[in-house]
Parts: C-alpha cells; sequence; structure tokens
C-alpha cells in the first residue's frame, strides 16, 4: 500500500465533524508526519481545539513557493445509515471509503506525500503547505490565517478540493443574507389588530424571484444565482405573527461585485426590512494562459497523457481566503475525490484517481521546485 493511500486511511480514520471541529487531532497528525519528514511546521488556532497549520521546505531561491492547501474538517454523517463504516478508511473495490474520503483527506494526503518524498531532494523552489480547519461552515481557519498575516508568499496555490482529478480554473464566491420582516402580534381570530410579518416576508420573496441578478455571463461559471433557502417565524398557529426571518445565498461570478448585489436585494425590498450579512466570500478566476497554470497543464500532460478540460465549480472553497491574501496569486482546483461524492452517505474516493492525484503533484513539483 502506498504511503499516499495510508495517510488517507489514518486522516479518515480521525473524526473531524463539523460542527462541533475538534479538527486538533487530524492537525496534530499531519504536523508530527511532517515535522519527521524535515518541514518547518506553525499552528494557529482559530478557536479551542480548532487549529490550522502552515508547513514549509524551503528552496535555494527567493522564488516564492509553490503551495497546497486543503482542509481537515467534514460534514456530519446525515441520518441515512451507512453501508460501509464512516470512519473506517476501509478500501473495497478499489474505492477508499468514509467520511471525507472525497471531500477532502485523500487530496490532502496527495499533497501532503508529495511533499514528503521531495523533501530528500534539493529544491530550487520551496513548498508551502496550508492545511485548516473550518472550511466546512464558511472558510474560518483560513480567513483567520489571512488576518494573522503569516502566509508569506506563492508562485501557484493549489487547491486539493474534489474535482476528479480535472482542472477547475474559477469558483463562485458568495453573499448571504438574512432578512427580517417586523410586525404586530394579534389574536388571530382579529387579524386586522395585527401586522403580519409572514404577508410581509412572501411579498419579499416573491420580489427576490423576480428579480434579474445575473448581471453577465463568465466562460467558466455562467452567471450570478441567487436562491432563498430558509424562512422561519411566526409564534404559535393563532396569533399574527410579529417577525419572520428568511435566507438568500448569493453565488457570484468573480467581477460580480457583493455590493453590486446586496444593493439590488435592498432595492428590490422596502426600508422595513432588516438585511444582515451571514457570509461575504469572493471567488477566483484564473486564466489558463497564464504561465503558472500552464505548469499545471504541462505536468497533467506528462502525467495523463492528454489535455484538461478548464472547467468552472458553483461551490466556494479555502481560495476564497487564501487567494487574496497571497495577493491574487494564480489559482487552480485539483483533487482525486468526486464533488458529487461530497456530504453523500458512504462517501468514497477512487484510488485509482489519488494515485493520478499524486503523480501529477509530484510531476509539478519536479518541473517547478527542482
Amino acid at each position: 500500500m502506498s504511503g499516499c493511500l495510508s495517510v488517507a486511511q489514518d486522516l479518515i480514520r480521525i473524526p473531524s465533524v463539523n460542527p462541533p471541529g475538534d479538527e486538533a487531532d487530524c492537525i496534530n497528525y499531519l504536523a508530527g508526519l511532517l515535522e519527521r519528514t524535515g518541514l518547518s511546521v506553525e499552528r494557529y488556532e482559530f478557536a479551542p481545539n480548532r487549529p490550522s497549520l502552515i508547513a514549509r521546505l524551503s528552496g535555494t531561491s527567493n522564488d516564492p513557493p509553490l503551495c497546497f492547501t486543503g482542509h481537515v474538517d467534514v460534514v456530519p454523517l446525515g441520518l441515512q445509515p451507512w453501508s460501509q463504516r464512516p470512519f473506517g478508511g476501509d478500501i473495497v473495490d478499489g474505492r477508499l471509503y468514509g467520511r471525507g474520503s472525497s471531500d477532502m483527506k485523500a487530496g490532502i494526503a496527495a499533497f501532503v506525500e508529495a511533499a514528503r518524498v521531495s523533501s530528500s531532494n534539493r529544491l530550487r523552489r520551496g513548498i508551502t503547505l496550508v492545511i485548516t480547519s473550518g472550511e466546512e461552515t464558511g472558510c474560518q481557519g483560513a480567513f483567520d490565517l489571512a488576518r494573522r498575516d503569516v502566509l508569506g508568499s506563492a508562485s501557484l496555490l493549489i487547491v486539493a478540493e474534489p474535482s476528479l482529478n480535472e482542472l477547475i480554473l474559477a469558483h463562485k464566491g458568495s453573499l448571504r443574507l438574512a432578512v427580517t420582516a417586523k410586525g404586530k402580534t394579534a389574536h388571530s381570530s382579529m387579524p386586522h389588530l395585527g401586522d403580519n410579518a409572514i404577508y410581509k416576508a412572501a411579498k419579499w420573496i416573491s420580489r427576490l424571484e423576480q428579480l434579474e441578478i445575473a448581471k453577465s455571463k463568465h466562460p467558466l461559471l455562467d452567471s450570478t444565482t441567487l436562491c432563498t433557502t430558509t424562512i422561519h417565524g411566526g409564534l404559535n398557529i393563532n396569533s399574527v405573527p410579529d417577525a419572520v426571518t428568511f435566507t438568500i445565498d448569493l453565488r457570484s461570478i468573480p467581477g460580480h461585485t457583493h455590493a453590486e448585489l446586496l444593493e439590488a436585494v435592498r432595492n428590490a425590498l422596502t426600508s422595513e426590512a432588516e438585511i444582515e450579512t451571514v457570509m461575504d466570500v469572493p471567488g477566483f478566476s484564473t486564466s489558463q494562459e497564464d504561465l503558472a497554470v500552464q505548469s499545471v497543464i504541462a505536468a497533467y500532460q506528462k502525467t495523463l497523457g492528454r489535455s484538461p478540460v478548464p472547467r468552472g465549480a458553483p461551490y466556494f472553497t479555502d481560495a476564497s481566503a487564501l487567494t487574496p491574501a497571497f495577493k491574487n496569486v494564480p489559482t487552480v482546483v485539483l483533487g482525486p475525490g468526486d464533488m458529487q461524492q461530497a456530504h453523500q452517505t458512504d462517501e468514497y474516493c477512487l484510488v485509482k484517481s489519488i494515485d493520478e492525484t499524486l503523480e501529477i503533484y509530484g510531476q509539478l513539483i519536479r518541473d517547478v521546485c527542482y
């Protein structure tokens, strides 16, 4: 069994469900592994027992290092029973099963192993590994590292999120809003004495449904979207509701600013609407012609014998925090997992895909760091 696969199994066998998080055991395991290999490791906690780490392998030049990133937190198991052990790391019929196998512990294992293999060589360009906690609930660990200004520089950021080893050159941002409608309570047999907040919220939601939010189209991401996702309100069945809150998730293409989107939502509602920003994370877009991206494409071609087809992703990743923190470094998403497996019951990652990712990462390191 490869060292990469063994690391992936070890990570899956360490539960790191978020919420509540408790990613420390995963981070400590990786820190120990990397320190024993000769990398320098720094840990930073954004909350108790919730650290992220930055590991560095120095090069002989002053060229900005090649950077890989991934997160160790995983989503809850859900209510459906699993046919495989969710924290077993078992391999069945060429599939590595377990929560986080695709999203995204196999990806972390691949770049950790690629760095470990490279550690015995004299590198011209250094390697930085950024491994975070709290990604699933808003990139908390990544934003914490960005705020601390401890990342340094990077020539290229590889995000090992699930892409089935396809090359993702852009993903959307997310602006999440909570909108509250206020009214006045009264007995439901005398509704004229109250002010029904549900009716207000329903009108506002209807306006948002008709809102033309698409500004333009991105070649890989299509257009910005808006979706009303939750609604909560009312006291009991025989009272006029005096407050309702609903949430909106806007997924933005790069270049469509969140200030513009917030203004569009405000204009669609009334001055009565109380709007709170719950999350505000940008997307990214990197040109295929960028020289750093061309190095990834070259490594891909050498490894798999074909050229990748650039794609976009509707979800966001830690790149939302790290790409700006690295001064808008060229960024790609490339990892062994399958996004359709992410957050699923009986989540798995193909062993073949993990092996391919390790080869691509290894070739890229040889091409740009040796």
